[in-house]
């Protein structure tokens, strides 16, 4: 009976061992971070609150590149359209000037043919003219960059919105427990942040497309004032010819 006994003191031991390996095994299992979510999953996670933030995100790109695009071949003018002018207007050949500027067909291009379309009349009412043409350029090259603006200042406010829904609901989930648990706060709020970080992406995104195409639109806003100052000086110079 010692010889049984003897021989059930290994075998009960090493149950106990395996059953506390196992208890060891089961609570790492439980408490490994999970694996890696991809950016799929952390946007499904922010809510329904990424709704308009994926509005607010596409709108942004369609208006960046629309813009540059636009932007870009309207500040295409070079000297050869100004050196291609000068000769035509010494030529006093005022069809193949118009030709000229309907080929370019761009801002300076077109603010040029509306001061030819005036020749005859004086130079003050040729370069009010070309003005006003070139207020009307400028706003269409300054179209739709407002909405960059108002997307940079509203963007960071959903995120902001939906970070604080998510942390309301945090703790009203709190306040139904028995026991508060670090797993329950962290794990929501995570998930909320969400939210916050996506709106100030979008919002920093449009803020700086917003001042870069802004900068664009300045520059081609001065060659179009230097094209247009030529033009006049061409002007001036025939008229003393002609005197």
């Amino acid at each position: 009976m010692i010889h049984s006994l003897l021989l059930q003191v290994p075998a009960t031991a090493t149950s106990v061992v395996k059953a506390v390996t196992d208890t060891a095994h089961a609570a790492v299992q439980a408490t490994a971070p999970p694996d890696k979510m991809s950016l799929l999953d952390l946007i499904m996670k922010g809510g329904v609150i990424m709704i308009p933030l994926g509005i607010l995100s596409l709108i942004t790109v369609f208006v960046i590149i629309e813009r540059y695009l636009f932007i870009k071949k309207a500040s295409r003018s070079g000297k050869n359209f100004l050196n291609s002018m000068r000769d035509v207007m010494n030529s006093n050949n005022l069809e193949a000037a118009k030709a000229l500027c309907k080929n370019a067909d761009n801002p300076q291009a077109r603010m040029v043919a509306k001061g030819i379309s005036k020749i005859g009349s004086p130079l003050k009412d040729i370069e009010n003219s070309m003005e006003n043409a070139g207020r009307v350029e400028v706003f269409a090259l300054e179209k739709n960059l407002n909405i960059l603006a108002i997307i940079a200042g509203i963007a960071p406010m959903f995120g902001f919105i939906g970070t604080i829904l998510g942390v309301i609901k945090i703790f009203y989930n709190i306040s139904l427990q028995d026991h508060i648990s670090l797993g329950l706060i962290a794990g929501g709020l995570y998930e909320k942040m969400i939210t916050s970080a996506t709106g100030l992406s979008i919002g920093i995104l449009s803020f700086i497309a917003y001042h870069w195409l802004n900068i664009m639109v300045t520059k081609t806003i001065q060659k179009m004032e230097i094209v247009s100052m030529d033009f006049m000086d061409m002007l001036y110079e025939n008229q003393k010819k002609s005197a």
